[in-house]
């Protein structure tokens, strides 16, 4: 099995309600690994399953007085143009596991550049894909 390349991305995810994150990704196989209850700006939350791991900021109303989001209504989809890969080990189980428990938007299927994933949409408008284990820095993924 191809191993995938290591790199030091951190995604932090602003969000509004842990519960809601841990309640959603729960379903998909994610536990918490810490969490700083929310007090003021100060919530945090970190998730993981298998290599992959989601940070999550605020966990609270505070995360609408963060300047960037202040010029956005609350109602704005908070992951529009954003795609998160998430590589899983197993992932036709993973995906038969999950299917009926979550709203899929696209199903499994191989795609052109030679990798099987699906993607769903998590409660605050992240778009998730989730995929075969690959190295991303290989060229051979590129679609010809």
């Amino acid at each position: 099995m191809e191993q995938p390349a290591i790199s030091n991305v951190l995604l932090e995810l602003h969000v509004d309600d842990f519960k809601k994150v841990k309640e959603f990704y729960g379903k998909l196989g994610f536990e918490a690994v810490w969490e700083r209850k929310p007090e003021g700006f100060k919530g945090y939350l970190i998730i993981k399953k298998e290599d992959n791991i989601l940070c999550f900021w605020a966990g609270n109303e505070m995360v609408w007085e963060q300047d960037y989001f202040k010029q956005y209504p609350k109602d704005s989809k908070r992951g529009y143009g954003t795609e998160i890969v998430l590589m899983v080990k197993d992932l036709e189980g993973f995906y038969n596991d999950i299917k009926d428990k979550i709203k899929i938007f696209e199903p499994l299927q191989e795609r052109p550049w030679g990798l099987k994933d699906f993607r769903l949409e998590d409660p605050f408008g992240f778009y998730l894909r989730f995929t075969t284990l690959h190295d991303i820095l290989n060229p051979k993924y590129a679609v010809k």
